[in-house]
């Protein structure tokens, strides 16, 4: 595949700001675009779609976590129990980005369990955070394929 296909890529991401992409199920092919996103001046977040709750306070927000009880109480708990609070992942890594980056990529594999609803979310934070870019695994094909993420919902 020649460069051709990698320039449309990221043309296509920076257009549409959030794709849905389906990857062989061998795997390896990802990898590709996405280094050739990183050296269109993206910073690369990836991560898998699996637990992670609520994407607009996961992805923006200072949000608590509860570590699991593992069958174990302690007495001395308050009613809330133990929380661990995380900064939020985009929020965070774009204070961070280089002075020269174009912005964010957040990758995320296993789309295909996320809601229709968790994917038009994903669809507009591009608009909320116009320097982040989503690319989302939505399912496998024979081919690296991608199209705008607004055409997995209708799906």
């Amino acid at each position: 595949m020649g460069l051709i296909a990698f320039n449309s890529f990221t043309r296509d991401l920076e257009k549409a700001g959030a794709l849905g992409v389906r990857v062989p199920l061998e795997g390896g092919h990802e990898g590709r675009y996405r280094r050739r996103a990183r050296a269109a001046g993206y910073e690369c977040t990836h991560m898998t779609a699996r637990g992670l709750g609520d994407l607009s306070a996961y992805l923006l927000d200072i949000h608590g976590v509860r570590p699991p009880h593992l069958g174990k109480k302690n007495l001395d708990d308050s009613a809330t129990g133990d929380r661990y609070f995380i900064p939020p992942i985009v929020s965070y890594r774009l204070k961070s980005l280089a002075p020269k980056s174009k912005g964010l990529l957040l990758w995320l594999i296993e789309g295909h369990i996320l809601s229709s609803q968790e994917i038009k979310f994903l669809t507009t934070l591009p608009s909320l955070e116009p320097q982040v870019k989503v690319v989302v695994e939505v399912g496998g094909d024979r081919a690296f394929t991608w199209f705008p993420l607004t055409e997995a919902i209708a799906a």
